[in-house]
């Protein structure tokens, strides 16, 4: 047992994760384990989110309260104040009713204007809602409808506070992930396409960008990624400049769920041809829409992969993350199914799986790439972002061209003829995960970090009152 786990078992802990959700994609499902995993080594774990799911007792709903922009809130203020002269000064109910009206349609021009919406006052009530004050705030996604960035100054200051990067957007005027474009690093505008998750109505990308620079000017961060790729993008962008630590710490899976087993066992479980190649594709949503998946390159593949088998075993290509009607492309059969919450049903599918193929025009770090290896199952995937970073190319899988399906269909061919070669790269991708990606590592590594920080802090402020 590693001597800094057993420190960290001795010092209790009171710890804030905040997540847009507590079970709906991959920074959820990051955020849940790491909630779990602390409170199962003893410490007081919490977890804020902007749409609870659970029933669990120790997360939390921020409130969602009539939103204003600044203007609005001056304006109810302004109205606040007229009252008290409402029943004896001539024409003041007619003033206070433009300033009410008026103070409701702010919000929306700022959204036409193309403005992120941060008007969340809810988040001013979030330390309110645990019982006692946290050691440390461990934030994750902060976009999504539920979290006012303007925060950050004021939340980093009285606790300290660490940002776990899933994506881009903290980054940008707007966008998870930038794709091509390169405007982040120099202040947006002119952006290519507002409608690129999350969207916006109109380019306010400039705006945007300047507002999340100030709001980081004043910001004291602690911040982690679980990318070099990411981490890189964060050291050339405003961010940078309200980081007081940066680390990359990969995702961990539990791979007491996510482990190899009997591929005809885990078929049968899931009523699945015994007989056929079965390819597997997971994404939390629309698939064949994701801004940032490449359905149109896995079509392209799936129709080459299919002529060369034409004549040979049956292929199932299951993408889940899609609910919709089965689909017959020459010799391939495609299902469709709905986002699987359950880790032990998402299991069986990579345990029943020949190859998980995953692409995407950009990735930070996605999870499913790690579940399916530590099942044993060999990954053909995009080399974008981070992923590169999970497989071992050659070895726990085959990285690919991007939007190249001539080389992603060579690769899934050269597998399949080669059987021996499949189950070599299973094990050491199961091995791989086991060794530089499981949850205990993960959860290691951010306790110890914590204490670190926790201790740093007291220690700068005892030597500021000595």
């Amino acid at each position: 047992m590693r001597l800094e786990f057993l420190l960290i078992k001795v010092w209790i802990m009171r710890i804030l994760q905040v997540n847009t959700s507590d079970f709906e994609g991959g920074a959820a499902a990051i955020a849940w384990n790491l909630f779990t995993s602390y409170r199962n080594r003893g410490h007081d774990s919490s977890l804020v989110v902007g749409r609870k799911h659970s029933s669990d007792t120790s997360v939390y709903e921020i409130p969602r309260a009539t939103v204003f922009g600044f203007w609005g809130q001056s304006l109810q203020a302004l109205d606040g104040r007229l009252k008290l002269h409402d029943s004896h000064v001539r024409g003041v109910w007619r003033l206070r009713s433009i300033i009410r009206t008026f103070s409701k349609v702010w919000p929306e021009m700022e959204r036409n204007l193309g403005w992120e919406d941060f008007n969340f006052p809810g988040t001013r009530r979030l330390l309110d809602l645990v019982d006692e004050i946290p050691d440390i705030i461990h934030l994750h996604n902060l976009h999504g409808g539920y979290f006012d960035l303007r925060n950050l100054p004021s939340l980093s200051r009285r606790v300290p506070t660490l940002m776990t990067l899933h994506d881009a957007w903290p980054l940008s005027g707007h966008c998870a992930h930038s794709l091509t474009c390169e405007r982040w690093r120099t202040g947006c505008g002119n952006c290519p396409d507002p409608t690129i998750s999350p969207s916006i109505p109109r380019d306010g990308t400039v705006h945007n960008w300047r507002r999340k620079r100030s709001i980081y000017r004043r910001s004291q961060l602690y911040v982690a990624t679980p990318s070099q790729w990411l981490m890189d993008k964060v050291r050339a962008s405003i961010l940078q400049e309200a980081i007081l630590e940066a680390r990359v710490i990969p995702n961990g899976i539990d791979t007491a769920v996510f482990s190899p087993a009997d591929r005809k066992s885990a078929r049968g479980q899931m009523n699945l041809p015994l007989d056929a190649r079965i390819l597997v594709f997971v994404a939390a949503h629309h698939i064949k829409n994701h801004p940032f998946k490449d359905y149109a390159t896995l079509e392209a593949t799936l129709d080459m992969v299919g002529r060369e088998y034409r004549d040979r075993n049956k292929l199932l290509f299951i993408a889940i993350g899609e609910d919709g009607p089965t689909e017959k492309r020459g010799n391939v059969e495609l299902r469709f199914l709905p986002y699987v919450h359950e880790s032990k049903k998402m299991a069986l599918y990579y345990q029943s799986a020949d190859i998980y193929v995953h692409a995407a025009k950009a990735d930070t770090f996605p999870n499913s790439i790690l579940e399916a290896l530590a099942c044993g199952t060999p990954v053909v995937a995009t080399g974008v972002g981070g992923i590169p970073e999970q497989i071992e190319n050659g070895e726990t899988g085959i990285i690919t061209k991007p939007a190249d399906p001539f080389d992603m269909a060579q690769a899934i061919r050269r597998l399949f003829d080669d059987n021996q070669l499949r189950h070599s790269m299973g094990e050491q991708a199961a091995e791989s995960v086991r060794k530089r990606f499981s949850l205990e590592r993960q959860v290691d590594d951010y306790l110890s970090w914590y204490q670190q920080i926790i201790e740093g802090q007291k220690t700068y402020a005892l030597s500021k009152h000595t």
